[in-house]
């Protein structure tokens, strides 16, 4: 893609956070007719198909390591990360995952500060996080002023935000080995849905596929597999590629902004002072933890095109010692 790669990471990554943000009211609601990993397998297998059809190149055999790196990616971004949200989400109040799932920058953070290099923790992130958290709070409860704690509901929710770090990394790692981004996404698809099938034997699930007669279902795992898992994955790939794990994963404090303006939008619910003052903290910790961080400590935003500019000059005078080079040369 032209044009600045960092711009183009960070509209991928608000774009897919944007359709995931929304993509808890089509998970309630097919929960009334579909298990959890039943909605799980149909997506991803849905998703799957969409991808083969849009890119259906073959990718081949990698090396042992490099299909490590994906079976890893597949189990933790597919299998482990969905299945314990869609899980908790029948265990706890959605409010508590959506605080609970916002911890997984902070995961992130720490994992790639130790595993990805040029990734290392600065403290403008960790300012942005209480920021954002602070906000994330005041959004997910709301008029409840009493926080009621489900404890294997919120421990899976923890869980997940883990396996959803360590596949940030694991996508980092990915997208240095050269590979088409939708061949990866396919391919970590596929690692997915395997690791589903075990999970299979644990669950009462009949596969009964009636309810999808009727549109609302079928459009919200049409939406579920063609955009919240086809889409957005690669997007998503794309993101971590051109920015890093750590400053794509900081996009997910959008997704309770993004549900409450949906209620508003769509639901027509009440927007409440205590639900801005939550947004506007939310937003200044995503603008805080996005800046770039000069050498000596300071906020510079204009970093990357000081650094652009010393590298033009760089080049320029390293032409104009060549053209001395040579016309000296040319005199002896």
């Amino acid at each position: 893609m032209s044009g600045d790669p960092r711009l183009t990471g960070h509209l991928a990554a608000a774009f897919t956070i944007f359709i995931w943000g929304i993509t808890f009211v089509s998970t309630k609601i097919l929960l009334d007719v579909f298990a959890p990993i039943e909605i799980l397998v149909l997506r991803f297998v849905i998703g799957y198909i969409a991808l083969t059809l849009v890119y259906p190149r073959r990718m081949g055999l990698c090396s042992r390591t490099e299909e490590m790196l994906m079976m890893a990616a597949g189990l933790c971004g597919v299998t482990l990360y969905f299945l314990l949200e869609n899980i908790a989400l029948t265990y706890t109040y959605a409010s508590n995952v959506g605080v609970i799932i916002s911890i997984a920058p902070f995961f992130t953070a720490i994992l790639a500060h130790f595993f990805l290099a040029g990734e290392k923790l600065r403290l403008n992130f960790f300012i942005g996080f209480l920021a954002a958290i602070m906000g994330i709070f005041l959004i997910s409860f709301n008029g409840i002023m009493v926080l009621q704690l489900n404890p294997i509901g919120d421990l899976l929710a923890l869980l997940a935000a883990g396996v959803w770090a360590v596949y940030s990394v694991l996508t980092r790692k990915i997208s240095g080995l050269g590979y088409h981004t939708i061949q990866t996404t396919r391919r970590i698809f596929f690692y997915g849905i395997l690791f589903m099938l075990p999970v299979l034997l644990f669950f009462d699930v009949n596969w009964s596929l009636k309810p999808l007669a009727q549109p609302v279902y079928l459009f919200n795992l049409l939406f579920l597999g063609l955009l919240a898992s086809a889409l957005c994955f690669v997007t998503w790939s794309l993101a971590v590629k051109r920015l890093g794990a750590t400053k794509t994963t900081v996009y997910i404090y959008l997704v309770p902004v993004i549900t409450v303006a949906t209620s508003v939008l769509v639901l027509q619910e009440r927007l409440t002072g205590l639900a801005v003052l939550g947004i506007m903290l939310t937003l200044l910790g995503l603008v805080i933890s996005e800046r770039q961080v000069a050498p000596g400590g300071k906020y510079d935003c204009r970093t990357n095109r000081k650094d652009q500019l010393k590298l033009r000059t760089s080049r320029h005078e390293f032409i104009t010692k060549t053209n001395k080079l040579s016309a000296h040369r040319h005199d002896l």
